[in-house]
């Protein structure tokens, strides 16, 4: 695993990713000042630093899931060979751990999604935009 792969794997399932949300919200700067509010508090959403800081915020989470993903690649093979499956319930695996624990932790308010239109939005943005781009490079560069 090196930094370039961890860069390359970032950049692209990063991109995809926030362009989806910004196409699933309507919205480029609240859904980066909302993202930067998570780590910096509900305060940083109303300052010009808040769309700056959501997209490193954004680019720096996908660094560990990418790091995390890789490091598990090179230690179970399977997840090489069989790289579509494991894409996949790697992003089903991030929705999971996203929208069931980080975001109900962090927002008191926060309701886990239950309509069908969100969860699919959801799952196809960490499953297609974000797993699957992932698990090929990681195929890709054994």
């Amino acid at each position: 695993m090196t930094a370039r792969t961890i860069a390359l794997a970032t950049l692209v399932a990063g991109t995809l990713d926030i362009l989806s949300a910004f196409v699933f919200a309507g919205s480029v700067v609240p859904v980066l000042q909302t993202v930067a509010s998570g780590p910096f508090g509900d305060a940083v959403a109303e300052s010009p630093a808040g769309a700056p800081l959501g997209l490193l915020t954004h680019f720096g989470i996908m660094a560990a899931m990418v790091a995390v993903y890789l490091l598990a690649s090179k230690r179970v093979l399977l997840l090489n060979r069989y790289w579509p499956v494991a894409g996949i319930l790697y992003g089903l695996v991030l929705w999971l751990v996203m929208y069931w624990i980080v975001l109900p932790l962090r927002w008191d308010s926060y309701q886990t999604p239950s309509e069908l239109v969100p969860i699919a939005r959801q799952l196809f943005s960490h499953c297609v935009c974000v797993g699957l781009p992932i698990a090929w490079i990681a195929a890709r560069i054994r």
